[in-house]
């Protein structure tokens, strides 16, 4: 086929040589039926997934063996451009012969890697990742359907890069790990925006609801805290005189993160973490109003509760307040 039959230009080498093949000629395009299942003594399994970003979708077909939870066919449709059917190829092909089990574990990255043609030159595009970050969202959908709970409980964490399948906490963990300073250096540690680039700053294809550079800027003010904390316990040991007890309001926003850390790690996050929850500290800011604006972000099981916009919210203020100020307001987002 001429390279202008689906992509025209340079464009086109950024694809691989399989991208285009599979593009072509899919080996495991079509459906699996019914009739074909009962034959083969298995249980089909038909689950579908939609990206929103692009209009693409994907069905995706399998067929279990349900003695062995064995993946021993596996088929799709794919409604989108050439890379969601080479990408959906690829992923079926990646299925049959692994347990439901293990086939959840297959990532975006593990299908672009095996489109390939050479291990360090990228399949495709950056802004062609998504089409891999859909052949794995529909993987997860139907092996939740098989086992019948829901598609979230494979994920269990916050993802911030749907492109490598970076988590949040890897990527706090990694800047902390290794002094990380640049979005550049995360990007070199973990792969994260290093595709697409949507989750490096607000502005690109597909809005995010974090930023690689605000979580380095986050977590940067949460390394300098931690070392003014251990400065703090070193000058104790030692018998230094502390420094004169500063009110709330008078402590520098660094100041003030470490007290309102130091109060919920005593009294509220015990609590929280008993039923599965916890909650992170966003933000700290003055309001126009004279009140002190602490902004958080509940975690695990608090995430989505009721109580969260009302008993649990009305009791983490009133700590904060008993123990720091009455100017206090807790804001949840």
């Amino acid at each position: 086929m001429a390279k202008n039959d689906l992509i025209n230009g340079s464009i086109w080498e950024q694809y691989s040589n399989k991208v285009q093949d599979r593009m072509n000629n899919p080996k495991f395009m079509g459906e699996i039926t019914e009739e074909e299942a009962t034959a083969r003594g298995a249980k089909l399994i038909v689950a579908d997934f939609g990206a929103e970003s692009c209009g693409d979708a994907v069905r995706l077909y399998w067929l279990i063996d349900p003695a062995t939870d064995i993946i021993i066919d596996a088929k799709f449709k794919s409604f989108g451009c050439g890379t969601a059917i080479a990408s959906s190829d690829t992923m079926a092909a990646l299925c049959i012969g692994k347990t439901v089990d293990q086939a959840v574990k297959i990532t975006n990255l593990d299908v672009e890697r095996d489109m390939r043609d050479t291990p360090d030159e990228p399949a495709v595009p950056p802004q062609k990742m998504h089409c891999s970050v859909m052949a794995y969202d529909v993987i997860k959908a139907a092996a939740a359907k098989y086992k019948g709970i829901d598609p979230e409980h494979f994920e269990d964490e916050i993802i911030v890069c749907e492109c490598a399948r970076v988590s949040l906490g890897t990527i706090k963990e990694v800047i902390k790990l290794n002094d990380l300073k640049t979005v550049e250096q995360i990007t070199q540690y973990t792969k994260a925006g290093a595709f697409c680039k949507s989750c490096i700053r607000p502005g690109g294809h597909e809005a995010r609801e974090y930023y690689l550079e605000d979580i380095l800027a986050q977590t940067r003010e949460e390394m300098e805290l931690e070392k003014l904390q251990a400065q703090a316990g070193a000058c104790a040991s030692s018998g230094m005189a502390p420094e004169a007890k500063l009110s709330f309001e008078e402590l520098n926003l660094i100041g003030k993160f470490k007290a309102v850390e130091a109060i919920l790690d005593s009294d509220i996050r015990p609590m929280l973490q008993m039923d599965g929850g916890n909650l992170d500290v966003i933000d700290i800011k003055p309001s126009d109003d004279g009140k002190t604006d602490i902004y958080i972000r509940y975690l695990g099981a608090c995430s989505g509760c009721a109580s969260g916009a009302g008993a649990t919210l009305y009791a983490i203020e009133a700590v904060l307040k008993d123990n720091l100020s009455e100017n206090i307001r807790v804001m949840p987002i």
